[in-house]
């Protein structure tokens, strides 16, 4: 299937690419891009940078990771891995580390969102807890215990 957008991006696709920091970048393959960008801004807090029927550029906690809807990687070799997927991310926890995890976890549940594990103090020193997002990846906003 060709791209949806209907609009021009906020910048240059090779523009953005460029701009991104050396690191570990995140790109999760979606089928609905509009409830995964809602989940983002809505339950985790997150700046929305760009969205469209196609992708969407997402700031949290000072880094910026995307959202492709599936369409768009038609004809990518990754297209077959997710093909009739019921969850996404088997086995992948996203943790976010700086995102108070009582916030989240509260806007989760206001939202509707399944909460996997609610917020606790954990041995290795972070509070968090685990939130599984519209597509089915678990995402574990942390912060550190102050003693």
């Amino acid at each position: 299937m060709a791209m949806k957008r209907s609009r021009e991006p906020w910048m240059p696709a090779d523009d953005f690419g460029r701009s991104l920091p050396r690191g570990v970048g995140v790109n999760l393959l979606v089928a609905d891009i509009v409830a995964e960008v809602a989940f983002c801004r809505d339950c985790l807090g997150a700046m929305v940078l760009h969205d469209d029927e196609d992708f969407a550029a997402i700031e949290l906690c000072g880094s910026v990771f995307m959202l492709h809807a599936d369409h768009s990687y038609a004809s990518h070799p990754l297209s077959g891995v997710v093909a009739g997927a019921e969850t996404r991310g088997a086995g992948v926890e996203i943790r976010v580390y700086g995102l108070d995890p009582d916030k989240a976890e509260s806007r989760a549940r206001a939202r509707g969102d399944h909460v996997l594990s609610g917020s606790m103090d954990k041995p290795h020193g972070l509070r968090e807890c685990h939130i599984v997002d519209p597509e089915g990846y678990i995402w574990a906003p942390s912060a550190a215990i102050r003693t």
